[in-house]
């Protein structure tokens, strides 16, 4: 019994108890700042950022969406944009969808990113190929050739008289091949692929395999996360593209959906058809019909984002920091 009661008594022989977040900080060596446990205050000032961050992103989509589902009544009251929705209304989509310009600019806008990505994947992947091997030809000189581009262009005046004097003037190659390549991505893509393991390359070359097949079945497969990053960036940029449609378009019917919007909302331009009658009678209020175009052109941007978040870190970080 005596044994028994100092076994018990025993504080070595005792279950251990759970360390206190004092008790394991005193034990632990200091920690930088940024590793510290976060505090109450700051706990609740990281709250009230991120809402307030998320607040200034949602509220303005949230008005033009609104805005755009609502009818003549409801935005006149409102005297502009609306805030709650009340009488709900899909006319403006209807229209915008049911044929004439607005279709047709989406139209030349799904196929002009759709090309246009292809495009510029297919160089920039090819260049940085090509720049990520050292024993590459003039490997040196093309590298510093191609950044120097970032820090110095030749200028609108000049670009706009090249466009023009190889004969793309009024074609949908001008507004694809001026913006066919990035500098900043291709060097993002070459530090990706300087960090894929030179054994891997070193056997491929031995069993025989040629750059083509080392490129397309060894680099790509293990760079999709900063391919499917760049390939992004680069649709991203031709679905908002109106710039060089101003510049070297002349055919309305070759417009892409950012030029129909630029017009709409800068310009108070309705286009013409069955579209621009309803407007002038008034059974369309024109800013419902701008605010419905804002949202046809965020919701391709806002649809792929959330599939490609998950590549951005790795993809982003990895081949910007490396090579």
């Amino acid at each position: 019994m005596t044994t028994l009661l100092e076994h018990e008594k025993d504080p070595a022989q005792a279950a251990p108890r759970a360390e206190t977040p004092l008790q394991r900080a005193l034990r632990m060596e200091p920690r930088p700042v940024w590793e510290e446990e976060p505090t109450k205050a700051g706990l609740a000032f990281k709250g009230v950022g991120l809402v307030a961050i998320c607040a200034v992103v949602i509220i303005p989509i949230w008005v033009v969406l609104v805005t755009s589902l609502s009818d003549t009544r409801t935005i006149n009251e409102a005297g502009g944009l609306v805030v709650w929705p009340r009488h709900i209304t899909l006319i403006a989509y209807r229209e915008l969808l049911s044929g004439g310009a607005v279709t047709r600019a989406a139209a030349v806008s799904v196929g002009l990113t759709v090309v246009g990505t292809v495009v510029s994947m297919v160089v920039s992947v090819l260049c940085a190929y090509g720049l990520s091997r050292r024993d590459s030809y003039a490997h040196r000189p093309l590298l510093m050739t191609l950044m120097a581009t970032m820090f110095f262009g030749a200028g609108l005046i000049p670009t706009y008289l090249l466009v023009t004097g190889i004969g793309l003037s009024d074609s949908y190659w001008s507004m694809i091949l001026p913006s066919a390549i990035s500098v900043f991505n291709v060097l993002v893509l070459r530090g990706f692929f300087m960090d894929t393991a030179p054994e891997l390359i070193d056997a491929a070359r031995i069993d025989g395999a040629g750059e083509w097949r080392i490129l397309l079945q060894i680099i790509m497969p293990l760079s999709r996360a900063v391919i499917a990053v760049i390939s992004l960036f680069y649709a991203v940029g031709y679905w908002s593209q109106w710039f060089n449609a101003m510049l070297y378009i002349q055919d309305s019917d070759k417009y892409p959906l950012q030029m129909i919007l630029r017009q709409l909302v800068l310009q108070h331009q309705v286009p013409p058809g069955a579209m621009g009658a309803a407007v002038s009678s008034g059974a369309i209020n024109s800013l419902a019909v701008q605010m419905a175009v804002m949202i046809l052109a965020l919701i391709p941007v806002a649809v792929l984002s959330p599939f490609v978040q998950k590549h951005f870190q790795k993809g982003m970080l990895t081949g910007a920091v490396k090579g």
